[in-house]
C-alpha cells in the first residue's frame, strides 16, 4: 500500500489568500478615516494575494495609489510583515508592529511660512 502525502502543514496553511485580521484593519481605518477627514485622502482598496495583503490609499479614485500598507507573513521573522510603500515603491516604513508602522502617518506636516 503506497501512502503519499500532498503538503506539509505549513503549506496547507499557507493555500489562501493573506487578509488582513480584524485588529489590523481596525488600526488601518483608523488612521485613514483622520486622513480622510482632513481631505487628504478619498478612497482605498483591499487586494489580497498568496504572498501578501495590501490596503492602497488614493487621493482620487482615478489616480495610483499613494501609499500602500503590505503584509507580508513570510517577512515577520526577518524585517517585520508590515511594511508603507509609497507611490514610486519605495518602503517607507518597515517593521514587525502594525501600529508602530502606522505612526508613520501620524509625523507632523510641515508648510513652508514665506
Amino acid at each position: 500500500m503506497n501512502v503519499f502525502v500532498n503538503q506539509s502543514s505549513q503549506n496547507a496553511r499557507q493555500s489562501g489568500p493573506v487578509s488582513f485580521v480584524r485588529k489590523e484593519l481596525d488600526a488601518i481605518l483608523n488612521v485613514y478615516g483622520r486622513s480622510v477627514a482632513s481631505g487628504e485622502w478619498r478612497d482605498y482598496a483591499i487586494n489580497m494575494h498568496k504572498d501578501r495583503a495590501v490596503f492602497s490609499i488614493f487621493r482620487r479614485a482615478s489616480e495610483m495609489p499613494v501609499y500602500r500598507i503590505e503584509k507580508q507573513p513570510a517577512l515577520a521573522k526577518r524585517q517585520g510583515a508590515y511594511s508603507i510603500v509609497s507611490a514610486e515603491g519605495m518602503i517607507l516604513k518597515r517593521g514587525h508592529d502594525l501600529t508602530t508602522v502606522l505612526k508613520y502617518f501620524d509625523r507632523k506636516k510641515f508648510s513652508v511660512i514665506g
